[in-house]
């Protein structure tokens, strides 16, 4: 069980990319903590709070499929640098104006947009690299270590930006995120050149027609695609809204947030752990579905919960929970998808995984200030256990695989 825990890295290149990114992981965890903490203190409203979110990741929906395109034509590692770049321009831009004092919540909204859009167009060729890195055996084992990086920054993160932000200020949170996307450059550079995709004469229309006609012929695609759609939807803003817990339920300040950051992604990284020691078993369908219900459950039981320890305890498992449903959804469709189409079935896959994100980072904003956080995260934990239970009950053929 040990050695395929760490299959994954037995490849140098694998080695490469997942260190640069837990550098860069950990800087954005950095900025979101200090961002988040600064956006509701700055308007003191929990939907502007919803908004810097939706304004995040609403470029996923937009430009995604034409992200995936890119990365199925050129060479996905110039791709990701491209990306990289843009990022950290965006995070220098903001350390500047909070430097000069001339920062205001619109400039917020405006920089969280414009690294949505970089992501928009790294992330599908990202998610097509990494079965390049490793053997098909290992892939389980792969999309978990890069879940287990990016809820370990989610741990490492808020703590370095907790004491970031009240001690030294929020220019030296978006200042050392910007310098933290060195990590992934340096890395993406040191892999070398990549094998360039065979040219076609296909337009990007008719590129884009082409990945969706496959998915659409692969009913457990679809599946999995409507699971990851609505999971993040429910499931994301909790994690997005726990400043406003911190602040308005436990009365406490950024010290709380980070606590309950952190001990989100403490479950986080022992539940993608889990996944890459179980990883090329079978029925991964029905660990998938089991953990969904599992993370409604959690969310709920956080949600109604007024004891710190109690709640700290429901988030540890809330995360390990969403992380192991995550890897392994994600890890089956990598597994469906061929090489040659990998960037847009992949494309398609973050327009509903992350493109849940900001629509349900919205709707919840929105529903806060009339209904409180705890009785709408509440209702959205109970939603997902309902959803996998029906899953579970109807859809055998994803149970099964």
């Amino acid at each position: 069980m040990l050695k395929r825990t760490f299959q994954a890295f037995e490849s140098r290149d694998f080695r490469l990319v997942w260190a640069g990114a837990c550098t860069s992981s950990i800087g954005t965890w950095m900025q979101k903590l200090a961002q988040s903490w600064l956006v509701l203190q700055l308007s003191g409203s929990p939907f502007l709070l919803g908004l810097d979110a939706f304004l995040g990741e609403v470029p996923i929906l937009l430009f995604s499929l034409v992200g995936g395109v890119v990365a199925d034509r050129m060479d996905r590692r110039r791709l990701l640098v491209a990306s990289q770049i843009a990022q950290a321009s965006c995070a220098f831009v903001l350390a500047t104006l909070f430097a000069l004092g001339a920062v205001q919540v619109w400039q917020i909204l405006t920089l969280s947009f414009l690294v949505g859009v970089a992501q928009a167009f790294g992330g599908p060729a990202y998610q097509a690299l990494i079965p390049t890195l490793v053997p098909a055996e290992g892939l389980s084992a792969a999309i978990a270590w890069n879940s287990i990086q990016f809820n370990l920054a989610r741990v490492v993160g808020p703590v370095l930006g907790g004491l970031a932000l009240t001690k030294l200020g929020a220019t030296w949170c978006f200042g050392l995120n910007g310098a933290s996307y060195l990590g992934p450059i340096l890395a993406l550079v040191a892999l070398g050149p990549r094998r360039l995709p065979e040219r076609t004469g296909e337009t990007m229309v008719e590129s884009m027609k082409q990945g969706i006609r496959f998915i659409r012929t692969r009913p457990a695609m679809l599946s999995l695609i409507v699971l990851a759609f609505v999971m993040t939807i429910l499931g994301i803003p909790v994690i997005v809204f726990l400043p406003v817990f911190a602040r308005d339920v436990f009365r406490q300040g950024p010290s709380t947030y980070t606590l309950l950051l952190s001990v989100s992604g403490i479950g986080s990284v022992l539940g993608a752990l889990a996944v890459a020691a179980t990883g090329h078993r079978g029925r991964q369908g029905t660990v998938a579905l089991s953990t969904l219900v599992a993370l409604g459950v959690c969310i709920t039981a956080f949600s109604l919960s007024r004891n710190l320890a109690a709640s700290c305890v429901f988030l540890f498992l809330g995360g390990a929970s969403l992380v192991a449903t995550f890897a392994t959804v994600t890890s089956l469709v990598q597994s469906i998808a061929p090489d040659e189409m990998r960037g847009r079935v992949m494309a398609v896959y973050s327009v509903f995984f992350r493109g849940g994100m900001p629509l349900g980072s919205l709707i919840t904003g929105s529903l806060v200030p009339r209904f409180g956080a705890p009785v709408v995260l509440a209702v959205n934990g109970a939603l997902l256990a309902v959803l996998g239970l029906t899953f579970i009950a109807r859809r055998r053929k994803l149970a099964s695989m």
